[in-house]
């Protein structure tokens, strides 16, 4: 029975099964055609010349569709050779002549005209095979009565038997008429090899190919030959991808029985495995056997790299194609999700490793561009211009719409939407709608894209802010107020920290003016438990410590991002002799277990500015390999965790619960020769002083983590 090609793609693809095939008897090629067809095929080939197009004098019959099915040309039992039978659909192309004049109102009819329609329409139809190292090409006489058929019908088909082709090979095939009407069908299929079919003991060249299986174990992969002890053969690993020619990633020459281990990092979708024995003319036999594995795809977006080519150009780089789309989108400096916007890109499956050209009139710091996967995953994104243009600005994206009569309506694009510029909306865009109207028409906006129905803008939002200086002078007058008034409130507080600092002067510390350096890192879980982490960092800083808190530099997170600059504030700490502190919370201990147990994917952040989720990559692997001591210092408050609850892991450095072991995590903090126990008693004092209204505040709230049906409190 034949076998479709696709049962044979299925086959070699994703199932397991083998396929047998139909044996054909004796070398000879033939030709079969569907019924109301006659046809003949040529004795031998004939030469490849398709020639031009010309036109049809009148109906003819021209090939439609292709189509392949493999079989074995057998000359004995177990001597066979692969073959592609090769399927041609016909249809009649072009129109009889109408009669003119008065023959078509009734006159006599044309007696050449009517022989032609009782006569065959004929055909000679060209099929042309190519398979390295192998062309051939074969002549079908086609005819069927041209009274039995239509313009633009199918009459049916013809099937060819058949071209011999090696296995593994790729071949082309292509079909015309001579002379010809129409631009010639073509076709392109990759044959199976030994692995995919039952033919090892039909087709001699499959009796001494290695047999290849791929098996996993935890993290490894292994690949194991199954082969003879003396036997010689070559294994070869590559990316098989889709755009230019494979890239050769590992090769052997090995003997006998294998097994080769590759770790879960080492795989991609297209990593393929090609082996052969040893020998003159031998059949390779390849599989790709990671195109649905997950660590597979992770580890291709992992690899993915987004590349800006000046001017207007970027590049996707990637071991293998990317099931994904490109978009355009626009990310405000405050932060939040990268807004999508019109102009188009390539749409699906980009083409990796390629320069495209992107539809700009002009480039912008905040345009970015986004990868977004086949199941609408964001995977990348990269703001290309920010290294070139500087950070991302505060300006207003105005989006133009045209209707067919020239009638313009702008909106501004913000978090919220697209803002209607004279709406009564309670937004930034809409109080200045009038401005940035005025704007826009004395050209004082860039235009970064335009078509025949929408245009975007992007106008600077600088020249406002000075309007808002009195409300600013305002504020920092209130400011001050206020801390007056805690200054007459909390006098003795504020004594102890002038007693503090003069007794830090007196001790002659070269120090006081500079402190150590603590690089302060916690999860974001919400408002209430920020102010009590920047409560914390207030109150460090009244001692000789310089702090550094994402907090603090929301600015700089916005411009870099929270991988790049935990990055840098730690090894400006570490270089400096400082200590990173690990405050850890209900969140931040989910996020260290979530990446403890799969250590293939990061966990992913849990905001703009969390610095503690992206910087997981990074501190963990300072645990594993025993750097943590005398680097990092972890902490968690009163109430909010359990003490068991930090992961075993992280208790490798010391870990104290503010704010009852201030004393002991103050001293860690502290440098060598600092202060005498009595004046550290008494920073401790200050610093829970300052620290318990916030966590206290904490607590109180309705859901708060440290609920105590949650089961995260603290029960001492």
């Amino acid at each position: 029975m034949p076998v479709p090609w696709f049962l044979l793609s299925l086959a070699l693809g994703r199932s397991p099964m083998v396929l047998s095939l139909e044996r054909l008897v004796g070398p000879q090629d033939t030709a079969r055609c569907s019924p109301g067809l006659s046809c003949h095929l040529w004795d031998g080939d004939v030469l490849c010349l398709p020639g031009s197009i010309v036109s049809a004098p009148g109906p003819v019959l021209v090939p439609t569709r292709l189509q392949t099915e493999l079989v074995l040309r057998c000359y004995q039992e177990t001597d066979c050779d692969l073959c592609v039978r090769v399927a041609i659909h016909l249809a009649v192309h072009g129109h009889w002549e109408e009669p003119k004049g008065e023959e078509k109102f009734g006159g006599a009819a044309d007696p050449e005209l009517e022989e032609s329609r009782n006569a065959f329409l004929q055909a000679q139809v060209v099929l042309s095979f190519q398979a390295y190292p192998t062309a051939r090409c074969v002549l079908l006489e086609v005819q069927v009565p041209a009274a039995l058929v239509q313009p633009g019908q199918s009459v049916g088909s013809v099937v060819f038997d058949c071209f011999e082709a090696a296995l593994g090979a790729e071949v082309r095939i292509w079909s015309y008429t001579q002379p010809r009407y129409q631009k010639e069908l073509n076709l392109t299929q990759h044959l199976p090899d030994c692995k995919g079919l039952e033919v090892r003991d039909s087709i001699q060249s499959c009796w001494a190919l290695p047999w290849l299986n791929v098996s996993a174990d935890g993290d490894d992969v292994h690949l194991v030959l199954d082969v003879s002890e003396d036997q010689r053969f070559g294994l070869s690993l590559y990316w098989n991808q889709v755009q230019g020619p494979t890239k050769p990633w590992w090769h052997r020459n090995l003997t006998g029985p294998q097994t080769i281990t590759l770790n879960h990092t080492d795989l991609f979708p297209c990593l393929c495995i090609q082996v052969w024995p040893l020998e003159p003319d031998s059949v390779r036999t390849s599989i790709c056997p990671f195109r649905e594995d997950p660590r597979a795809h992770r580890n291709l977006w992992r690899a993915a790299r987004l590349q800006l080519l000046p001017p207007r150009g970027w590049r996707l780089d990637a071991p293998c194609s990317l099931p994904a789309e490109a978009t355009l989108c626009w990310q405000a400096p405050g932060g939040g999700p990268c807004q999508s916007l019109v102009p188009p890109l390539p749409p699906a499956n980009v083409t990796v490793n390629k320069a495209l050209e992107l539809p700009l009139l002009n480039v912008h710091p905040n345009l970015c561009v986004q990868q977004v996967s086949s199941w609408e995953k964001l995977q990348l994104q990269e703001c290309l211009w920010v290294d070139s243009l500087g950070p991302l600005k505060d300006d207003m994206l105005l989006v133009e719409t045209r209707d067919p009569h020239n009638n313009r309506s702008l909106c501004a694009l913000e978090p919220s939407g697209c803002t209607p510029l004279l709406s009564r909306a309670s937004t930034r865009a809409a109080r200045l709608g009038e401005q940035l109207l005025q704007d826009l028409q004395s050209g004082q906006c860039l235009q970064l894209w335009d078509d025949d129905l929408r245009a975007l803008w992007a106008c600077p939002m600088d020249k406002y802010v000075h309007q808002r200086w009195a409300l600013v002078w305002l504020a920092c007058l209130l400011f001050v107020a206020v801390l007056f008034l805690l200054f007459l409130f909390r006098k003795d507080q504020v004594k102890g920290w002038l007693r503090l600092l003069k007794e830090d002067i007196r001790a002659g510390r070269k120090s006081a003016t500079r402190g150590r350096a603590a690089l302060l890192l916690y999860s974001a879980e919400d408002s209430g438990f920020e102010r009590l982490v920047s409560a914390l960092a207030s109150a460090l800083c009244q001692l000789p410590l310089r702090v550094a808190v994402d907090l603090w530099s929301r600015r700089e997170l916005s411009a870099q991002g929270p991988l790049a600059w935990f990055h840098a504030q730690r090894r400006q700490t570490l270089q400096e002799g400082g200590v990173v502190v690990l405050l850890f919370s209900p969140g931040a201990v989910v996020l260290c277990r979530e990446w403890l147990q799969d250590g293939a994917s990061t966990p992913a952040p849990q905001g703009p500015h969390d610095a503690f989720a992206a910087s997981l990559s990074c501190v963990l692997p300072d645990f594993l390999q025993g750097r943590a001591p005398g680097r990092y210092v972890g902490a968690y408050f009163d109430g909010l965790l359990h003490s068991d609850a930090v992961p075993a892991l992280f208790r490798s450095v010391p870990v104290f619960s503010l704010p009852s072991q201030l004393p002991g995590f103050l001293g860690t903090l502290q440098e060598p020769g600092d202060p005498r126990p009595g004046l550290l008693r008494e920073r401790a004092r200050l610093v829970s002083q300052a620290l318990q209204p916030a966590l206290d505040q904490l607590l109180k709230a309705p859901g708060d983590p440290g609920d105590p049906e949650d089961g995260t409190r603290d029960g001492t």
